[in-house]
């Protein structure tokens, strides 16, 4: 049985008391947020953001927060400055945003959100409880891009949403508040697995382009 958006939101603090602030969207109407949080004046451009798929940040109470993750179902942000972090999950019905403290793990708090807004859905689950986040999307019902397509004659070409892909990831790059941002972000926070992969993807990258 559903429960309504303020049990849902109760329900997720008690599981997280890192996350304190919340808004319940549904269709282009927020009809539930926590008193200590108004962002009705940035819902929309959140929400369009998320839609895009390819923003490097967004802009919440004036905070800039940089796009961690962002995927069809759920988005994760973090302020680069220290000033905590957004999670938010999504169905068909519902749109669930979340304020972090700068102490909260954004990246473990996503799993939670999602299931609140499942909490809230009329229709039955929102995801099979043996699917494992993260799974690609043909194995989610959804789709996947294509990476290549055959030119005439047979030739391979590259996919221009591809290209389009590599030139924003180019400008992430470049971003101060991107690629570089996160790095020292990580580093300042000493995270030993964030450390470790990045090490490993560097030494990936040097083996591609043969430096």
């Amino acid at each position: 049985m559903p429960v309504d958006p303020a049990t849902a939101v109760y329900n997720l603090m008690q599981s997280d008391p890192n996350i304190i602030a919340a808004t319940v969207i549904k269709g282009k109407q927020i009809i539930y947020s926590t008193d200590n949080w108004d962002i009705s004046g940035d819902v929309d451009r959140v929400v369009s953001s998320w839609m895009g798929q390819n923003a490097q940040f967004i802009m919440v109470s004036g905070v800039k927060y940089s796009i961690l993750q962002m995927e069809t179902e759920r988005m994760v942000a973090i302020s680069l400055k220290g000033e905590g972090s957004i999670c938010a999950a999504k169905d068909d019905e519902h749109k669930l945003i979340c304020y972090l403290q700068p102490d909260g793990d954004a990246r473990g708090a996503i799993m939670d959100v999602q299931r609140a807004v499942g909490s809230m859905r009329s229709q039955g689950p929102y995801m099979d409880s043996s699917a494992q986040l993260g799974q690609k999307a043909s194995q989610m019902g959804g789709t996947s891009t294509t990476v290549g397509t055959a030119a005439v004659g047979g030739a391979p070409s590259i996919d221009p949403q591809l290209q389009g892909e590599i030139k924003t990831f180019l400008d992430w790059i470049k971003d101060s508040e991107g690629l570089a941002g996160y790095v020292s972000y990580y580093l300042q926070q000493n995270n030993a697995q964030i450390i470790s992969d990045l090490s490993k993807i560097y030494n990936e990258l040097r083996q591609i382009f043969g430096v």
